[in-house]
């Protein structure tokens, strides 16, 4: 197969069921933010591989995450009334993500002020994560005025940056790398 095909030369791209939609599409911007969100965490994974730190359960989660991504953005490159070709998100997949968020964070000092993204390197890189991933989700809700969306996939998208954040802050704890407060100026 090959991986052009000349089909999106004129501006159109194709759904499942090829059903043909403008590249600027909402649904097209949306599952391409997601994409670009699987993406930084497929840099996140490499760091992690290649790097000092080698934190199974955050190997293991993310890559779970990232087929989570590709499951959402198989919804969203299906028209309506089209039948997914894959497992959809479930309230559990939310759920998960929670205990997770749950187990980490029972590991890490309390939060007592804003935190500045950065650290080390792979904390870096999910903070960057993170910040992709509030976009994807405003893009979904944006989506989701337009054609409405599963609420499945709008909790699991609102619960994937805070898994982000405390997995950046998780990440710092293992490198044994603080996080960085943000010290407020002073009013002038």
């Amino acid at each position: 197969m090959k991986i052009y095909t000349k089909k999106g030369d004129q501006g159109e791209t194709g759904l499942f069921g090829n059903v043909r939609v403008p590249k600027d599409d909402l649904r097209i911007g949306t599952y391409g933010t997601i994409d670009e969100l699987n993406a930084s965490l497929g840099v996140v994974l490499a760091e992690l591989n290649g790097g000092a730190v080698r934190v199974t359960p955050i190997l293991e989660r993310l890559l779970r995450v990232q087929g989570e991504l590709f499951q959402l953005g198989a919804e969203l490159a299906t028209p309506k009334g089209r039948e997914v070709p894959t497992a959809l998100l479930a309230d559990a997949d939310t759920a998960r993500l929670e205990q997770e968020i749950d187990e980490m964070e029972s590991a890490l000092e309390p939060l007592k002020t804003f935190i500045l993204p950065g650290g080390g390197k792979v904390s870096a890189y999910l903070h960057l994560a993170r910040t992709i991933s509030r976009r994807a989700e405003r893009e979904l809700i944006s989506l989701h005025h337009k054609e409405p969306c599963r609420k499945e996939a709008l909790a699991y998208m609102n619960r994937l940056s805070d898994y982000l954040f405390v997995t950046a802050r998780f990440a710092n704890h293992a490198e044994k790398q603080p996080d960085i407060a943000w010290v407020a100026p002073p009013k002038k």
